[in-house]
C-alpha cells in the first residue's frame, strides 16, 4: 500500500480483525481509502487483512496493542518509514465486562479502563499531532450509549465508566485539535458480533454505517459530538 497520491486517505482502524472493526474497514476500503487494520494478534490481523485484500480493498495489517503505549509508537514508526500518514483514526477496540459493581475486581475495573479509556488516550496523543500539523483528520471513537450519563447510569459498571470517561476523552481532544481536525464519539448500537452476541437487534453493516460515517466527514461536519444512527445523541 502506498502513500503517494495524497488524495488518497489512509484510515487506521484499531480491533479491525472482527466485528464492527473489519467492517468499518471494508465500509472504508470501499469508499477508496486505504486502510491499516490493526490487531493485537497479528496472524488475526493478517488473515482478516488477506480476506479484504481478496475483495479488491487496499489494506496493510499492522500488530497494534492499545494498552501497550510502547507498540502503539512502534505502529506509528513502522507507517512512517513505510511513507504512510494516518489521515483517519478509529479507536475501535475495546472489551465489554459485565460485573454488577458490588461484584466487580480491582482488576477487571483496570483493564476497562486500560483498553476502553487509555487506548484511544494513547492512539489519539500518537497520531493526532500529526493530524493537525497537516491541516486534515478525522477521529472516531467507538463508544455506547451505555456511557451516557444524561438519561442513565452508566453500565455495566466497569463498561459504563469507561466509556462515561471515554466520552470525555473525545471532547477533551476534539477542544484541543483546531476544526479542521475531527474528533467525534458513536454509539453504534447493540450488534450481532461477538461482544454483542448473537441475539444483538443491529446487523454489524448498520452498526459500522455511523462510524464509517464520522469517519468521511466533509470540511464542514461536526466534532465534539455523540453519534447514533448519524444523528447527535446526548452525552
Amino acid at each position: 500500500m502506498s502513500q503517494a497520491s495524497h488524495s488518497i486517505r489512509t484510515a487506521l482502524v484499531t480491533g479491525g480483525n472482527r466485528g464492527i472493526g473489519l467492517e468499518t474497514c471494508r465500509q472504508l476500503g470501499r469508499a477508496g481509502l486505504d486502510i491499516v487494520l490493526a490487531a493485537r494478534d497479528p496472524a488475526r490481523g493478517r488473515t482478516a487483512a488477506q480476506e479484504l485484500t481478496r475483495q479488491g480493498l487496499r489494506v496493510r495489517g499492522e500488530e497494534l496493542d492499545i494498552t501497550d503505549g510502547g507498540s502503539v509508537r512502534a505502529c506509528a514508526q513502522r507507517l512512517a518509514e513505510a511513507g504512510i500518514e494516518v489521515d483517519v483514526l478509529v479507536n475501535n477496540a475495546g472489551v465489554y465486562p459485565t460485573e454488577p459493581f458490588f461484584s466487580l475486581d480491582e482488576e477487571t475495573m483496570r483493564q476497562s479502563v486500560d483498553v476502553n479509556l487509555m487506548g484511544a488516550f494513547r492512539t489519539c496523543r500518537t497520531f493526532v499531532p500529526e493530524m493537525i500539523r497537516r491541516g486534515y483528520g478525522r477521529v472516531v471513537n467507538v463508544s455506547s450509549g451505555l456511557g451516557a450519563m444524561t438519561d442513565n447510569v452508566p453500565s455495566p459498571a466497569a463498561y459504563g465508566i469507561a466509556k462515561a470517561a471515554l466520552n470525555a476523552l473525545t471532547l477533551v481532544v476534539a477542544a484541543a485539535s483546531p476544526s479542521s481536525v475531527k474528533i467525534n464519539a458513536v454509539c453504534p448500537g447493540w450488534v450481532r458480533t461477538d461482544m454483542g452476541g448473537e441475539w444483538a437487534p443491529t446487523t454489524v453493516e448498520r452498526g459500522a454505517d455511523t462510524v464509517s460515517w464520522l469517519a468521511l466527514l466533509p470540511d464542514d461536519g461536526p466534532t465534539g459530538g455523540f453519534f447514533r444512527n448519524r444523528s447527535r445523541i446526548p452525552w
